[in-house]
């Protein structure tokens, strides 16, 4: 059974269920085995984005348009997601509960939590602009996943051009010596391979971030030795 499948079996509970949304999609994702990084990343990437759609009081075409975008998902499994969307989006329930539960599942891998974060950033700045209610929105999210401030302004840095700064992006200092930048950037570009993000359980659907994160290390990089005349 793939993850869309898996996502389809969720969406048909949560419809069947009177039980808290949140806690019931916990439940069914705990009991799916070895398949459950994968799953659980998927459900916080779409209970996580459906409820940030919200943030600014206005959901976009363009942030409609990244959601799909990001998530390149199989024809025919579109009307799952979309119900799963909104399911979490019209749920009483506030996202600090989904996030919650969702960690839950995913603390274990922290860089995995990293890499929800990225694609809601993605999903957030698809209008233009990043918006000061859905910037509240990431940074409670990340602090409910765990994820420490140096941690999260690298993430920001990546995706908001007024935080953008390429020491920040590569995580070293502006003192750091020519050698030791080039090996950084070599490691980060390493962990931010593909194949990296699929062995942590995000799915072959979602490399999209991998992509996305290389292009602006690569950025990063070129200006920094422009900077430097290497």
């Amino acid at each position: 059974m793939d993850i869309w499948s898996r996502l389809s079996a969720i969406v048909a509970a949560l419809q069947n269920s009177s039980a808290q949304l949140a806690d019931k999609m916990q439940q069914l994702i705990r009991s799916m085995g070895e398949a459950r990084r994968s799953v659980a990343f998927t459900a916080a990437m779409i209970a996580l984005s459906a409820k940030m759609a919200k943030a600014d009081g206005v959901v976009t075409t363009d942030e409609i348009i990244a959601f799909y975008d990001l998530f390149e998902i199989p024809e025919g499994e579109e009307r799952n997601v979309a119900r799963l969307f909104s399911l979490a989006q019209q749920d009483v329930a506030g996202y600090e509960l989904y996030a919650e539960k969702l960690y839950q599942l995913l603390q274990d891998d922290p860089q995995t939590c990293v890499d929800v974060l990225d694609g809601l950033f993605y999903i957030a700045k698809a209008d233009g602009i990043v918006h000061e209610a859905e910037l509240a929105y990431l940074e409670h999210v990340a602090s409910i996943f765990q994820v420490d401030g140096y941690s999260f302004n690298r993430i920001k840095a990546r995706h908001i051009r007024g935080q953008y700064d390429p020491y920040v992006v590569l995580g070293v200092d502006p003192e750091i010596s020519d050698l030791e930048l080039q090996k950084v950037y070599r490691q980060e570009v390493r962990e931010t391979h593909p194949d990296r993000l699929i062995g942590r359980g995000v799915p072959e659907e979602f490399v999209r971030i991998a992509n996305e994160r290389l292009a602006v290390l690569n950025a990063a990089y070129a200006q920094l030795r422009a900077e430097r005349g290497l």
